[in-house]
């Protein structure tokens, strides 16, 4: 401990020697970082949501009168203090008295780290900007994510083979054209502008209406719905639902498992018998979409079930028995799924309900909508160093703990880095 180690020192002189012994212990490569009292209070600026679709924030290190924008340097000079340098976040916010959008600052503190946001993802990109380690990661996780994308891509094109052979959804089905989106440097905010410009010019954009969205793994599929929702709400003033298919082939799973577990001839869970072109037919014609307690749900009612989903979709929908199943079910139910949710969706358009679509193109398409929009992104690079930056962040927020510095903070993202690069 430096402090302990001051104290044992038996005169002036021995202090100093042991002062610039442990110095030179110091990493060349570790950054020493305390919030200046200049920076901003974190708490009094809460990060608006942004992508990490490119490097926006920007590391400021901060010695008295001299900024060094991007380096991954420090001066060695004796004059310099570690404990003024400081790592800074910079973000964007809407100014309450004016209404523009205003630059602001923040030191990359615990609670700044825990938001697990954008922000902080930015930051983590930019600090790492310069670090092969980082870039390697990056790469392994953005090949990753390709290919499960394709993966998933691939299952649920023959689950919709599946439908077509079986005559559930028509072969010759062509969707609305979609209109595409880079997202690149934009935030959340930009995004969701840009659609809702379309969106409110288009056909149905004054009442109820269904916005379909698409796009790879990383575009920030789910981050823009939520902004949406949040501006069509606040500024619209539309009661808006944001619909998943999720819970209906829970349901259906929930079904087929409870079927089996009546039939004396089955041992467990079996497929071959309880997904029949007739039992799936039987299974979704219990499903029922409509209001219920005054609003919309989906009601399972069948093989003596009597449930509401979202009284249950925490509970019976997430048991294993369910859990297990469901791509096996999901799998050969793409099609009736499909028609339930279109079915479902477009009553809720009718009812004055703005509903957002979240998916793959494979199982939205046949919503039908002229509202629908894919999520692109020009650097694909960034899909990989977001996803990266975002495993940092989560790692380093778990192994630092509460409330600690941005020198901890630091050395916990370094000690992730690590450990992932080892394992990856």
């Amino acid at each position: 401990n430096f402090h302990e180690s001051l104290m044992k020192a038996s005169s002036p002189a021995k202090t100093l020697v042991k002062v610039f012994s442990l110095c030179r212990l110091l990493p060349t490569k570790r950054f020493i970082f305390n919030a200046s009292p200049h920076n901003y209070q974190h708490q009094l600026l809460r990060p608006a949501f942004a992508f990490a679709f490119s490097p926006l924030s920007t590391i400021t290190y901060r010695h008295r009168h001299r900024h060094l924008h991007g380096s991954n340097s420090v001066s060695t000079r004796s004059n310099v203090e570690p404990s003024t340098r400081t790592i800074t976040v910079t973000t964007t916010r809407i100014s309450s008295s004016t209404g523009n959008k205003e630059t602001i600052t923040m030191p990359l503190t615990y609670d700044v780290l825990s938001e697990q946001n954008a922000t902080t993802t930015n930051a983590i990109i930019e600090h790492y900007s310069s670090s092969d380690d980082f870039l390697a990661l990056a790469k392994s996780e953005g090949e990753g994510i390709l290919q499960r994308d394709e993966e998933d891509a691939s299952k649920l094109q023959r689950g919709i083979d599946i439908a077509k052979d079986k005559g559930v959804l028509d072969p010759n089905f062509i969707p609305e054209e979609y209109i595409s989106v880079d997202v690149l440097g934009k935030s959340p905010g930009d995004v969701a502008d840009e659609i809702l410009v379309k969106v409110r010019t288009s056909e149905g954009g004054t009442g109820g209406g269904v916005v379909v969205l698409c796009g790879l793994s990383g575009t920030g599929k789910g981050t823009t719905v939520a902004t949406l929702k949040e501006k069509l709400e606040k500024e619209d003033k539309k009661q808006v639902v944001c619909w998943s298919n999720g819970n209906v082939f829970r349901s259906v799973t929930l079904l087929a498992v409870t079927w089996c577990e009546q039939q004396k001839d089955c041992d467990g869970f079996d497929p071959a018998k309880a997904l029949t072109k007739e039992n799936l037919a039987s299974f979704v014609d219990m499903l029922e979409f409509g209001k219920f307690n005054g609003k919309f749900d989906t009601k399972i009612c069948g093989l003596g079930l009597d449930l509401l989903v979202s009284e249950v979709q925490n509970t019976e929908l997430k048991v294993p028995k369910v859990s297990k199943n469901i791509p096996t079910v999901a799998e050969v139910t793409q099609g009736e799924v499909v028609l339930f949710a279109s079915g479902a969706i477009k009553k809720m358009g009718e009812d004055g309900v703005f509903v957002l679509l979240e998916g793959r193109e494979q199982t939205v398409n046949y919503v039908r909508t002229p509202m629908r929009f894919t999520l692109t992104l020009s650097d694909a690079s960034l899909i990989g160093k977001r996803r990266a930056a975002q495993r940092l962040g989560a790692g380093a927020l778990g192994e630092a703990g509460e409330g600690a510095g941005e020198e901890e903070i630091t050395a916990a993202l370094d000690g992730q880095l690590a450990k992932m690069v080892k394992e990856a």
